[in-house]
């Protein structure tokens, strides 16, 4: 029983930074009023985590956890690199239009003044994000014969900075301009130069 009462104040902890980080932005969180928005003790805090930046990496677990187990079923689920690529560069526009105190934290805007092992590990986020992305564009020549317009690596990273760019806007406007907006048919514009057929021939300059 004891055991499901801090699992539940972990949470409510977790929340309540998520809810703060969206009703400042711009703003610095405190212990203090973190414990207020919670209300407990600042004591009663350092119980369940022992560094408000361990409140941080709470946060951003959640975020790891949520977004890749999705990212591994539409891997599972679609056959396609287009349609992968699209869900899941879909599927973190989605996760941070309804989570705007989050996309403060993956964009860095939280993270002011916080200790840099907090970035390193938004970093690494990206990083595997955007190796996932590389990977699919990769297997898209063995499983569909198709080859990306330039590499596979340069496309990724392409890939992940407009939605960078997107979520970029977003904290900007202080959640005024939704990171979806106009995502459609900016999509329809990547993708036109995402994949292309693939020629063994073509690869080795031999004619036809």
């Amino acid at each position: 029983m004891d055991k499901a009462n801090k699992i539940s104040r972990k949470d409510q902890i977790l929340q309540a930074l998520a809810r703060m980080l969206e009703a400042a932005p711009g703003q610095r969180i405190t212990t203090a009023a973190l414990a207020r928005e919670v209300g407990v003790s600042e004591a009663a805090l350092y119980r369940h985590f022992p560094s408000k930046a361990r409140m941080f990496e709470g946060l951003i677990k959640f975020i790891e956890d949520t977004l890749f187990a999705r990212i591994t079923r539409i891997i599972n689920e679609e056959d396609s690199a287009e349609i992968r690529c699209h869900n899941i560069l879909l599927l973190l526009l989605t996760f941070c239009d309804k989570n705007p105190g989050m996309t403060r934290l993956l964009t860095g805007d939280a993270l002011a003044g916080e200790t840099e092992r907090l970035r390193e590990r938004i970093a690494q986020f990206f990083s595997r994000l955007e190796a996932q992305l590389k990977q699919v564009l990769r297997e898209a020549q063995i499983r569909e014969n198709l080859k990306t317009t330039i590499s596979p690596t340069v496309l990724a990273n392409l890939l992940l900075a407009s939605v960078e760019g997107k979520l970029a806007q977003f904290v900007r406007s202080e959640f005024k301009v939704s990171p979806l907006d106009n995502w459609d048919s900016q999509w329809v514009f990547l993708s036109k130069n995402l994949l292309e057929p693939y020629s063994a021939t073509a690869e080795t300059g031999a004619t036809v």
